[in-house]
C-alpha cells in the first residue's frame, strides 16, 4: 500500500496487538488476473522460528477462494482498525483541507492448507476459545458433541506464513504538535464510539 514515512507504523509489538484487537480481516487472493476477496477471523500467532508471524483461519469449503491458496503464490490479508473523517475546522491553524485518520495493517505470505484433522481441530478449538473468552459462560467445542467433527469436511482450514507486514497508522503525524492534539481531544470528546477509537489510537501513538 501507499506508505509515506510518517504514517509508517514499524514496532512489531505494536503490530501484533494490532492484528489480535481487529482480527476480522480481508483476505485477497488473484484469480485469472481479478482479484478475490473473502471476510474472515484470524487467529493471529507468533511464527516458527525466522519468520515474524503466522495466520490460521478456514472458510468453508464452497468458497472457491480456498482453490487459489497455494504455498507457491503470496496472498495478501487486511487488517482494518478504527477510521474517521477530519474536519478541516478542527485544526488550530490554517488553511487546511479535509483529510480521514485510520489505521490499517497489510499482510503478505504464502498459504498452506491443513489437512491434518487434529491440527484443523485446533484452529476450530483456538477460534472458539479467543472469541468466547470474554464471556461469563464461554461455550466450548466440547459442548457440540460430534458434531463439529461432522461438519469439518464442509470446510477448509489453512494457516499464512507471514513474509511482510506493512502497517499504516495515518494519524495527523505530518501535523504540528497542536494541531494533533487538538483533533485528538476533539475526537476523545465524541459521542461517536468509532471517533473516540480513533482518539485513543492517537493517544497512544503520541506516547
Amino acid at each position: 500500500m501507499y506508505l509515506p514515512r510518517h504514517f509508517q507504523e514499524q514496532d512489531p509489538e505494536r503490530l501484533l496487538a494490532f492484528m489480535r484487537r481487529y482480527s476480522f480481516a480481508t483476505l485477497v487472493t488473484v484469480e485469472q488476473g481479478a482479484p478475490f476477496a473473502s471476510h474472515l477471523p484470524f487467529l493471529v500467532e507468533p511464527g516458527p522460528e525466522g519468520s515474524q508471524v503466522r495466520l490460521l483461519a478456514h472458510m468453508a469449503r464452497a468458497n472457491p477462494q480456498w482453490r487459489a491458496l497455494s504455498p507457491d503464490t503470496d496472498v495478501l490479508v487486511m487488517f482494518q482498525g478504527p477510521h474517521t473523517y477530519v474536519s478541516p475546522s478542527w485544526y488550530l491553524t490554517e488553511p487546511n483541507v479535509p483529510t480521514w485518520n485510520y489505521a490499517a495493517v497489510h499482510v503478505y505470505g504464502r498459504p498452506r492448507i491443513i489437512t491434518e484433522q487434529d491440527e484443523w481441530m485446533r484452529v476450530i478449538r483456538e477460534l472458539v476459545t479467543t472469541y468466547e473468552s470474554g464471556f461469563e459462560q464461554p461455550w466450548s467445542v466440547e459442548r457440540a458433541g460430534e458434531y463439529v467433527p461432522r461438519i469439518l469436511p464442509g470446510t477448509v482450514a489453512f494457516e499464512i506464513s507471514v513474509s511482510r507486514v506493512e502497517g499504516k497508522f495515518k494519524l495527523n503525524q505530518n501535523r504540528t504538535p497542536e494541531d494533533r492534539r487538538a483533533v485528538m481531544e476533539r475526537l476523545e470528546r465524541s459521542d461517536d464510539p468509532e471517533q473516540r477509537a480513533v482518539g485513543a489510537l492517537m493517544r497512544e501513538r503520541d506516547t
